[in-house]
């Protein structure tokens, strides 16, 4: 109930703050205003009908959320067959990428924000059983003649592991993909330490300080607010926490960046429309990369949402940036 509470609290402040905006930069809330030529808002005659993008189309705020889980919904079933297809099976390299420099240890807690069909939560618990599994092996090198002591610890540190057992859980807007999601897992035979929660981003139905570890993969550039999902983000993380995003980029190289446009636009539908039998929700993907900020506006963003230490890595060229920032 508390919970409950405070995201209600939390969405009334959230709106009286726009309400707010409005109206001190257009001295009324029912006239067009500019407050700023990176925030240019557009605005009908109703107070707080804002207008954003959908791809390259504008549309309506208030629209782009449902335009959005339709397109998810219409993709679902062939969503990680097109994944493989779209980048020649490269987005597995830059999902290992983020694993590695996530580092997690036994008893991490990640929020897996956006990751309908598991990739990175999967990844995240193999990892940590791996890493526990080279600590049991460094361990039994070590122990060649144990001691009464040594072998009392080492039952003390498998009961400490099973305590403190890692954990992460999928949260994700769309019912289709979470269902993907589930089958998937279950026909890997993955169910410990796996939870699967339907949130929107914008405002997580999680408590404050809960998490060691916030991802976001390939689902940023979706949302409405891009602000208020990094603030969501920097409250639900606990205190040393870290934010890490992986989201498609702007291409560092001339000439891939023009081979990566004609691909993008001339094949990228077409192969939707083969694959998945949906050529406007692909279209709708292509042309949402493109109305993503670069690597240094999105690190801009990240750091006046709160975070410290934020840098980003490039990956194929730009093709892809893997952002991060902690919560301190």
């Amino acid at each position: 109930m508390a919970a409950s509470m405070r995201l209600l609290l939390r969405r009334v402040i959230r709106l009286s703050h726009r309400y707010n905006n409005v109206t001190a930069a257009g001295g009324s809330a029912r006239s067009g205003c500019c407050w700023g030529p990176s925030t240019c808002r557009c605005f009908s005659d109703v107070a707080g009908d804002r207008s954003t993008h959908f791809g390259f189309e504008t549309v309506p705020e208030t629209e782009k959320a449902k335009r959005v889980y339709k397109v998810f919904e219409n993709v679902a079933q062939k969503y990680d067959t097109m994944n493989d297809v779209m980048s020649l099976g490269i987005h597995r390299l830059w999902k290992d990428m983020l694993l590695h420099a996530m580092h997690p240890q036994p008893g991490a807690r990640l929020l897996d924000v956006a990751g309908g069909t598991g990739d990175i939560s999967f990844r995240f618990l193999e990892y940590v059983r791996s890493q526990q599994e080279r600590q049991k092996r460094r361990t039994a090198r070590s122990m060649q003649t144990p001691s009464s002591q040594d072998i009392s610890d080492n039952y003390s540190t498998e009961d400490e592991d099973t305590s403190q057992e890692s954990r992460a859980v999928v949260c994700d807007i769309n019912k289709e993909m979470l269902n993907v999601g589930r089958k998937r897992a279950d026909s890997m035979g993955i169910s410990a330490g796996l939870s699967w929660v339907v949130g929107n981003a914008e405002e997580l139905p999680f408590d404050d300080d809960q998490f060691d570890i916030y991802t976001i993969a390939f689902g940023i550039r979706n949302v409405t607010h891009i602000d208020q999902a990094l603030q969501e983000a920097l409250r639900v993380l606990k205190p040393g926490g870290r934010f890490m995003c992986l989201e498609f980029s702007k291409v560092t190289n001339p000439v891939l960046a023009r081979i990566y446009d004609a691909y993008s636009f001339q094949m990228i539908p077409v192969l939707g429309e083969v694959i998945a039998g949906d050529w406007k929700s692909y279209q709708y993907l292509v042309e949402s990369i493109r109305k993503f900020p670069d690597q240094e506006e999105f690190k801009h963003m990240i750091e006046d949402a709160g975070f410290y230490c934020v840098k980003y890595n490039n990956l194929t060229s730009g093709v892809v940036a893997l952002h991060s920032g902690f919560k301190l």
